[in-house]
């Protein structure tokens, strides 16, 4: 018999799979624990979820007719965006030629390698930072170039330049980064653009920096061609479940993009959803503006236990090093528990849990437990 498996690309055979979190009712289910017994902390979803107005609108949808008077649900969604990109163009102030959306910015940072990356061509990524650049890259057959972040979390902006002269063709930064919270200087990622590579910053945390006055760089985008941006609804809009994301992309590269994106990749709820959180923005700021009080409030009070050392952060979660103790039984105590929260032991990250910023009442049994440990 023939061996098929051997037919496999050999950079797909040898890809260390990616470690998604678990849904709550799956969890729970594992737990042995009803669903509203669980405090989700670990994969920094908005705990207030989507506007009234998004909520609304899916309901509406499955009643509304389309054009042919079918159910709006029986035709295809439309393959360019038009309305979606029109609403983006009017919250990140840039014109619709320069906007992609994608199933997440997941899709997009693929679509990125896709273009650019033939195999063995070089990535440049910044770890410890969101592991999907690695994934991306390994799917696609590029090769990785990790440049570790210092001992702060800050860029190494010399060993970034030197890897770049080794052949690299795109560099990811996440600003503020993920899992460690910081943010990276404006004047460190103009200097990066001098570069001759492409590069991806990815803003999916930067409503939650910005209410501290941190700033986008998407107006850059005209003035740099080499330059990307990412962004997400999964965070500030709380639409995690709907997978949106979108970028902003010089124009000559979009062009490329349209090319390779998928049809229709956006699908009519996701579009329906993202349109209204957008139209709902105020309310949705609002619950950002909650969500950072509340990053403030648990850092103090991480900050009391004398086994934890949390990092400030600029996001809607908090790194922390567990200094007394072991981080995994840690992390294993509070899940019998029910409180959910992200385990890190890799060799950046020794004896790390994240810990998603939830509402006051989560942070409250959160704490609890932390103080009886």
């Amino acid at each position: 018999m023939m061996p098929f498996a051997n037919l496999i690309r050999s950079e797909i055979a040898d890809l260390e799979a990616y470690t998604p979190i678990l849904p709550l009712d799956v969890l729970a289910a594992r737990l042995g624990l009803p669903i509203e017994q669980l405090v989700k902390l670990d994969a920094n979803e908005n705990p207030y979820g989507p506007s009234p107005r998004t909520v609304q609108a899916l309901a509406d949808l499955a009643t509304k007719a389309g054009p042919t008077g079918q159910l709006a649900m029986a035709i295809y969604p439309d393959p360019n965006q038009t309305r979606l990109r029109a609403a983006l163009s009017s919250y990140v102030g840039q014109p619709e030629e320069r906007i992609l959306a994608g199933a997440g910015a997941d899709e997009l940072i693929d679509l990125v390698l896709r273009l650019f990356i033939a195999p063995g061509d070089g990535v440049i990524d910044c770890p410890p930072t969101f592991g999907m650049y690695k994934f991306d890259t390994g799917v696609n057959g590029g090769r990785l170039i990790p440049v570790p972040r210092r001992a702060d979390f800050s860029l190494d902006i010399p060993a970034i330049e030197a890897a770049a002269r080794s052949g690299a063709k795109v560099l990811f930064l996440t600003n503020p980064n993920n899992p460690t919270g910081n943010l990276t200087p404006l004047e460190d990622i103009e200097h990066l653009l001098k570069l001759p590579l492409i590069v991806v910053v990815d803003e999916a945390y930067i409503e939650f920096a910005s209410q501290h006055g941190a700033a986008s760089v998407c107006d850059w985008v005209p003035r740099y061609e080499n330059l990307v941006v990412l962004r997400t609804f999964s965070k500030w809009a709380g639409l995690a479940g709907m997978r949106v994301g979108y970028g902003i992309f010089p124009e000559w590269m979009i062009a490329q993009l349209w090319k390779i994106k998928q049809p229709y990749n956006i699908s009519l709820g996701a579009e329906t959803a993202a349109i209204a959180a957008l139209e709902d923005r105020e309310y949705l700021l609002g619950n950002v503006a909650r969500i950072v009080a509340e990053r403030e409030r648990l850092l103090a009070c991480l900050r009391n236990l004398p086994f934890l050392e949390p990092h400030a952060s600029a996001s809607n979660f908090i790194l922390c090093r567990v200094t007394r103790g072991n981080a995994r039984e840690l992390k294993l105590m509070l899940e019998r528990l029910g409180i959910l929260v992200r385990y890190y032991h890799t060799p950046l990250l020794q004896d790390y849990i994240r810990v998603s910023v939830g509402t006051p009442a989560q942070t409250d049994t959160l704490i609890h437990a932390l103080e009886t440990w």
